[in-house]
């Protein structure tokens, strides 16, 4: 009898241990989500106000685009001159995960 209560008791608590290792695991792919987003949606916005890609769209709204693509949603955006400055956030079990970016040509160019 009181080998089932342990076998019980260490079933337990690898379950509460596996449940909380899958949910910082997924947290962490989550904000990596988020940062390749922010990355991609700045770099979209920053060649879309440079020229290098044809668009009919806003800079900011080739970058919402993209954001979307990646699975998160762009939730600022500024565009200045040629650099691009965006933040996006992607959610995972209630959670936010936010990422900012800022893409253009190297500062004193």
């Amino acid at each position: 009898m009181a080998g089932s209560a342990l076998a019980a008791g260490v079933l337990s608590v690898a379950t509460a241990l596996s449940l909380g290792l899958a949910a910082v695991g997924g947290a962490a792919v989550t904000a990596q989500r988020a940062a390749g987003a922010a990355d991609a949606a700045a770099l979209a916005a920053a060649d879309a106000a440079r020229g290098a890609i044809a668009s009919t769209d806003d800079p900011c709204a080739l970058a919402a685009r993209v954001a979307a693509a990646s699975g998160a949603t762009l939730t600022e955006c500024a565009v200045e001159g040629f650099v691009a400055t965006v933040q996006v956030n992607a959610a995972y079990a209630g959670l936010a995960a936010v990422s900012r970016a800022r893409a253009g040509p190297p500062e004193g160019s």
